[in-house]
């Protein structure tokens, strides 16, 4: 193996900020990626495998260990380590195999360079042949140094070594002697208290759960040498046996909720514009994911702009439209009728001009709505992006999606199942991303006997595709109209069913809501109303 003549150099393979060095060979080693590539076209062929498997012919005869007065090291604690000064003033850490025998070095300069010889791959962790495995403790440092200093500081009496290259590679020189480490009852991750020793103590911890604990320092204190040369060894101590059990991010300790658990409950957002519904869902809350459902022609979308328009009317948020069946013309239109009560985008509606003017300046005239003019293009990653443009770039926290089988057709897969697993788990990951309420709607599979537009009664196994759209939704609400009744007031009621319920549970009828064709709304209807 070349000495290294430039160390703690920055990797553009893996991203680590100072794991890469590079040989007077022209070579160049990641010791976190592991990546050996020449630097130099006058690079030698012989030197092209990777560096783990190189041996130099030689090493250096390093057996003298005296004290090292600026790191506060006894000659006794460097003995034990095999700890070296050489009289040009580099120090040599000799790096030992199972059996105790130095295989490898790594020599530090005066100038703080690094270099290694010996057999790189075969060597163990720093310090790692002078205990058994079963211990009660070991304590895992980042440098030799360190390893040295934290031994020496516990009395000599608890395991301690370090890893090999620094925080860079300490994931990986810690999965390698996994079965040492994991063998002790305690694992103390004792590494650089900056931004790379805190990532890395964090990524060894997950790797052996609750043995895992991690000394947190002091925020004028580095390392364990900086606790030594400042005479802080009982601190040190404190601190070692106080280090807190390593607990990964999003583990939360329940007797820390005490505030959380005392605040009232709000039952939503905002509600929906029918009382009977309300009673059962409590509501629409941001970060929920709705499905709305029914047969084909049964008035989802006109169920839908009237949240819409409901929302728009108890809340100061954007809403983003996705009508994915019609125009933005239309659309526009159908929303604008909410305000005139009249179906402003059939040929014969008998609106004035002042009245068109005066639903668009409650509607779209608010630049509060935004439409999405997909002109023709609904695939996945298109839907999905403008989901997310919606909701981050434009504010808007009220989504709704008319409807995901538009988006799954036009995949053009023929697997149907698979197509819908894949838009309802996006919009599942974006709705948590980012918070928003999506209201999404979708059809139902033909039941047998009785169609949906006979006014069949809906149910969750009636969704299309593999079951993703009942699992991942927090609500579904199903429509049932007999859209072919002789009746015309039982042609035109749209009965609710909530058919999934993740915030209470409760789910079944939710009220009777009557279509008026002369002010193109919906209303809650009640049989004894008519009477």
């Amino acid at each position: 193996m070349m000495p290294f003549i430039k160390t703690h150099l920055p990797c553009d393979d893996c991203g680590s900020s100072d794991a890469r060095s590079v040989d007077d060979a022209g070579w160049s080693h990641c010791f976190s990626c592991d990546t050996h590539k020449p630097v130099s076209s006058n690079a030698p062929e012989t030197l092209s495998k990777p560096l783990s498997a190189t041996k130099a012919s030689k090493m250096i005869d390093a057996t003298t260990f005296p004290a090292i007065a600026s790191r506060g090291l006894t000659g006794a604690s460097n003995r034990t380590y095999q700890c070296a000064t050489q009289s040009n003033g580099e120090t040599v850490f000799n790096y030992c195999n199972a059996d105790g025998v130095v295989v490898a070095q790594k020599i530090r300069t005066a100038d703080k360079d690094f270099r290694v010889s010996g057999d790189w791959a075969d060597a163990m962790l720093y310090g790692q042949h002078l205990f058994s495995k079963g211990g009660k403790f070991v304590t895992v440092c980042e440098g030799e140094f360190d390893a040295i200093a934290a031994y020496q500081m516990m009395g000599s009496k608890w395991a301690a070594v370090s890893v090999k290259n620094g925080a860079a590679s300490a994931l990986k020189d810690c999965k390698k002697q996994f079965e040492w480490l994991n063998s002790y009852e305690n694992i103390v991750i004792c590494f650089d208290n900056d931004e790379a020793g805190i990532r890395a103590s964090n990524q060894v911890a997950e790797l052996f759960g609750n043995k895992a604990k991690v000394f947190r320092g002091k925020r004028n204190r580095k390392d364990a040498c900086d606790y030594l040369v400042a005479g802080e060894e009982k601190e040190f101590n404190d601190t070692w046996w106080s280090a807190d059990q390593y607990v990964p991010d999003g583990i939360i300790q329940g007797s820390t909720l005490l505030d959380e658990v005392m605040r009232p409950i709000e039952p939503s957002d905002v509600s929906y514009p029918f009382y009977e519904l309300n009673k059962l869902t409590y509501g629409i809350r941001k970060g929920e994911l709705v499905t709305i459902t029914a047969g084909s022609g049964l008035g989802k979308s006109q169920f839908v702009r009237e949240i819409i328009w409901h929302v728009l009317n108890k809340t100061e948020d954007n809403i983003g439209l996705l009508f994915l069946e019609e125009s933005t013309r239309r659309t526009g239109l159908s929303i604008m009728s909410l305000a005139a009560n009249k179906p402003l985008h059939l040929p014969d509606s008998r609106a004035t001009d002042e009245e068109k003017l005066e639903a668009y300046d409650k509607t779209l005239g608010t630049d509060r709505i935004y439409l999405f003019d997909h002109f023709g293009s609904t695939s996945v990653d298109n839907i999905i992006n403008r989901v997310r443009y919606l909701a981050k770039a434009l504010g808007c926290y009220y989504i709704f999606l008319d409807h995901i089988s538009i988006v799954v057709s036009a995949q053009g897969s023929g697997d149907e199942r698979k197509a819908i697993d894949e838009i309802m788990t996006r919009l599942r990951m974006l709705v948590q991303e980012t918070g928003i309420a999506l209201i999404c709607v979708s059809h139902l599979r033909r039941p047998e006997g009785k169609g949906h537009e006979e006014g069949s009664v809906t149910s969750l196994s009636q969704l299309r595709g593999s079951g993703s759209i009942a699992q991942l939704s927090d609500m579904v609400l199903g429509l049932e109209r007999n859209g072919q009744a002789e009746d015309q007031t039982v042609r035109n009621t749209t009965k609710v069913r909530v058919l999934k319920n993740r915030f209470s549970g409760i789910t079944g009828s939710a009220g009777q809501l009557l279509y008026d064709h002369e002010t193109g709304r919906m209303t809650e209807y009640h049989e004894e109303d008519e009477l």
